[in-house]
């Protein structure tokens, strides 16, 4: 599957700006439903891929921030999350995981404490797969979509987290004293 088609399957689920990322969960599983199932499983490689280019330690950083901690899971997810925005957010955030900020959504998680995961964009090919042929999708090889946690720079040093953050950091940790 190239890459345009991936994010083709996106785009139609967010074109009339769907109330959540599980309402475009929802919608790209519908689409993928319609292909055959060999398509729908090359899709799901492809966000093996998306998920291994996203996997960086800054942007798990900067997810840390925004929801005021991030597991190994939470940082899954929140990848989901940014998948629903789109192929120009995911870009933009992996480049540059400090560009969150302009957001409005991370904006204003800064006042509301919001959290932003989406599990079920990570589920999409599984259930549209379900819904095509009957039948769970057929397991692969799981690429490594992460660091291992225990490499990871202190997240909980808000010095750091200002010199490699410092737009976020503005927003959700306290002004130094």
């Amino acid at each position: 599957m190239r890459t345009d088609d991936f994010w083709a399957v996106i785009d139609r689920a967010t074109a009339d700006r769907p109330s959540s990322p599980a309402e475009v969960a929802k919608r790209a599983a519908a689409d993928l439903a319609t292909r055959d199932p060999e398509e729908i499983v090359a899709w799901a490689r492809h966000l093996d891929k998306v998920m291994v280019a996203s996997g960086t330690q800054d942007l798990w950083a900067a997810a840390y921030l925004i929801n005021g901690g991030c597991s190994e899971e939470g940082f899954d997810n929140f990848r989901g999350w940014l998948i629903a925005h789109g192929r120009e957010a995911v870009a933009r955030s992996v480049k540059s995981p400090d560009a969150l900020a302009d957001l409005p959504a991370v904006r204003s998680a800064a006042d509301s404490g919001a959290v932003f995961e989406a599990e079920e964009v990570l589920s999409i090919a599984a259930e549209a797969y379900a819904q095509a042929t009957g039948s769970e999708m057929p397991v692969g090889e799981t690429p490594v979509t992460r660091p291992d946690a225990a490499d990871l720079w202190d997240f909980d040093n808000e010095e750091e987290m200002q010199r490699r953050l410092p737009r976020l950091s503005g927003l959700f940790l306290a002004p130094p004293e």
